[in-house]
């Protein structure tokens, strides 16, 4: 069985919830991204955001650690009931990252993706391509993040 066949078009694949502490955008900003409102509450405060904010390279950190944790449930649940979950390979990147508003402390954030499209790669033989709309959004339906993508799905 194809490993495409697992994707369906138009499929929304919901990887769950994190709630992001002003503890964990602090030290995500200092190591990574240590502008004064990921790192600083009273520099935050007088920013533009108006609060301390997560950093956009932290919400896209999160969504991989959510897609990861997805699949790998996900997947363990096909091979529990008999089936053959697909065998992904590497991604040819990312477009049109965008962060769309502020993560704010103590916001919790919905991650997931809707597959796009999926096809047969006739440069790499057994192998296919399954590309996504992927987001990030507040538990009533904002984007703040978005970005397509794609993996490979031997098939």
């Amino acid at each position: 069985m194809s490993g495409l066949n697992y994707y369906k078009v138009g499929e929304r694949q919901d990887f769950g919830t994190h709630t992001f502490t002003a503890q964990e955008i602090i030290a995500f900003g200092k190591k990574f991204d240590p502008q004064p409102f990921h790192v600083d509450e009273a520099r935050a405060r007088d920013s533009m955001f108006g609060g301390l904010c997560a950093s956009g390279w932290h919400t896209g950190a999160v969504w991989m650690r959510k897609i990861c944790e997805f699949r790998e449930k996900d997947f363990a649940r096909v091979a529990e009931n008999g089936g053959v979950p697909p065998v992904l390979g590497p991604s040819p990147g990312i477009r049109n990252m965008r962060w769309l508003k502020p993560v704010f402390a103590g916001e919790t954030i919905r991650f997931g993706c809707v597959v796009a499209k999926t096809r047969v790669l006739r440069t790499k033989p057994g192998w296919g391509l399954v590309e996504t709309h992927n987001f990030a959004e507040t538990l009533d339906g904002k984007t703040v993040m978005a970005f397509d993508s794609a993996v490979l799905v031997k098939i």
